[in-house]
């Protein structure tokens, strides 16, 4: 078969799609996935610059936590899946080859409505963000919530949940423009975050004082100080993303006198059963929404698998808005 393949640790440069050996056949509760479409997401940037490695049985070479395409073997005790179904799922690496191994419980049926390229938009942005907002963060009907990086997948699939569920929600971007395209996925208000990142006192206002009750933060350490003074009493502040940084000052006062939950998550090392858990509830909460269009994946760019390199490098130069896919 052939992959996307990490020639060596650096930039986008050092990517190629090429010929690597076919995974092993299915056994047991394993799944053989042709792939025919996979969503580049910022963990695999950052694995390709040797920042975010694969956990143990994952090779570092092979980049990819998303995927749609079609059954093509079942090992013996697989009960879920035959030869031939249209499945979309999340992995821990290896999802941008057109074969790729995985367990019967990771994988969910792909609406009627969606291809394949907008099959594999949706895994890894809308799995994390249901988790976050709704399984960690408690996330309720007319409570306020503040997405930073609202124009990410993350983020246009949280906005998207949280507007579904009833939620008010305001959202932060370095530009503008991504603001303005994100109401037309129910943005209520926009905070456009520059040099300055003062955006507590804007969030403040904008809730008419009551703060944020969900924060949902993809950026990290830079907006630490300030997602603690946006937060509401008993606010829950749910760390997704680590792209400023991982160290911050924490002032444990404000976080006592708020009463305020701070829940850090990710999807990629968690086990088997942890990741069936989450997809078993995206499939009862989220899959009906994304049948009858009340949400929607938002594809940016769909590049060739061939095209890798221009891929990433498009991916790495923030210009996109919603996701990246690759087509097999």
């Amino acid at each position: 078969m052939k992959a996307v393949y990490i020639t060596e640790v650096g930039s986008a440069d050092a990517v190629e799609f090429r010929a690597v050996p076919d995974p092993p056949q299915p056994q047991d509760e394993q799944v053989l996935v042709r792939v025919r479409a996979a969503g580049l997401n910022r963990a695999d940037l950052l694995q390709v610059g040797g920042h975010y490695p694969p956990p143990v049985g994952y090779s570092p070479n092979g980049p990819g936590l998303e995927f749609a395409g079609e059954v093509a073997t079942v090992g013996n005790k697989v009960t879920m899946w035959k030869t031939g179904d249209r499945v979309f799922g999340i992995t821990a690496g290896e999802a941008q080859a057109e074969l790729l191994l995985t367990h019967e419980t990771l994988l969910s049926p792909i609406p009627n409505r969606l291809n394949f390229a907008k099959a594999a938009a949706v895994p890894e942005a809308f799995i994390t963000a249901h988790d976050a907002l709704f399984t960690l963060g408690e996330l309720k009907e007319h409570e306020t919530l503040l997405i930073h990086a609202v124009g990410s997948g993350v983020g246009l699939a949280a906005l998207q949940l949280a507007k579904a569920k009833g939620a008010t929600v305001i959202g932060t971007s370095r530009t503008v423009d991504k603001l303005e395209a994100c109401k037309e996925f129910g943005l209520d208000e926009g905070i456009a975050t520059g040099e300055d990142i003062g955006f507590s006192r804007a969030a403040k206002e904008l809730s008419d004082e009551h703060g944020a009750d969900v924060i949902l933060d993809l950026v990290g350490a830079a907006y630490f100080a300030e997602n603690l003074a946006s937060l509401a009493f008993n606010g829950r502040l749910v760390l997704v993303g680590l792209t400023s940084g991982s160290k911050a000052e924490f002032d444990l006062g404000i976080a006592l006198k708020k009463r305020a939950r701070i829940i850090g998550t990710v999807l990629r090392t968690r086990s088997v059963e942890e990741k069936a858990d989450a997809i078993r509830k995206f499939d009862e909460q989220v899959l009906p929404l994304l049948q009858t269009g009340a949400i929607k994946p938002n594809i940016d760019h769909i590049f060739a698998a061939a095209e890798a390199v221009e891929a990433y490098k498009y991916l790495a130069s923030n210009k996109s808005f919603g996701k990246i896919v690759l087509e097999f």
